[in-house]
């Protein structure tokens, strides 16, 4: 890695939900869903797709306000098993790298959902040593607030 290239950092976190893999992928499988797991805050929103369904080669594109800037972001669905999991990389938005992973595995009569995403800061390291404290503590609350959506929605 050069001075130039900011680090990648690494998020993790696992959810049980109390429903079939079915019914839980069936929910994740609509991008309009992921405006109701984005916090308030980040003004999140669905501006169209490629493909009518959601498969592997479908283009997502949203707008937000991060920090009170408006932005654009553009993902890419690089790989689709349907049950099972999905990978979105952002083409185009306020990360230099952002892979999303979601996995969906039965577990105990329901699901255990996790998500693993690799993230990089733009302006190299630079932009890691300025921000880096901030967007890490960000991408929690995201996730925070995703959690508890996906709990009061799915609730048994």
């Amino acid at each position: 890695m050069s001075l130039l290239t900011a680090p990648e950092r690494k998020f993790t976190c696992e959810q049980y939900v109390p429903k079939p893999v079915e019914e839980v992928f069936a929910f994740f499988a609509s991008e309009q869903n992921l405006e109701r797991l984005t916090p308030p805050w980040l003004s999140f929103r669905v501006l169209g797709k490629s493909t009518p369904k959601i498969q592997a080669g479908t283009l997502i594109d949203y707008q937000l306000n991060l920090s009170g800037i408006p932005l654009k972001w553009k993902t890419r669905i690089e790989l689709w098993e349907p049950q099972s999991r999905f990978v979105d990389n952002q083409l185009k938005g306020p990360y230099a790298k952002w892979h999303h992973t979601h996995l969906f595995k039965p577990h105990k009569n329901g699901t255990l959902v996790s998500d693993t995403v690799i993230y990089q800061l733009p302006l190299g390291r630079l932009g890691d040593f300025v921000a880096g404290w901030k967007v890490r503590r960000q991408v929690e609350e995201i996730f925070a607030y995703r959690r508890a959506t996906i709990e009061e929605i799915f609730k048994a």
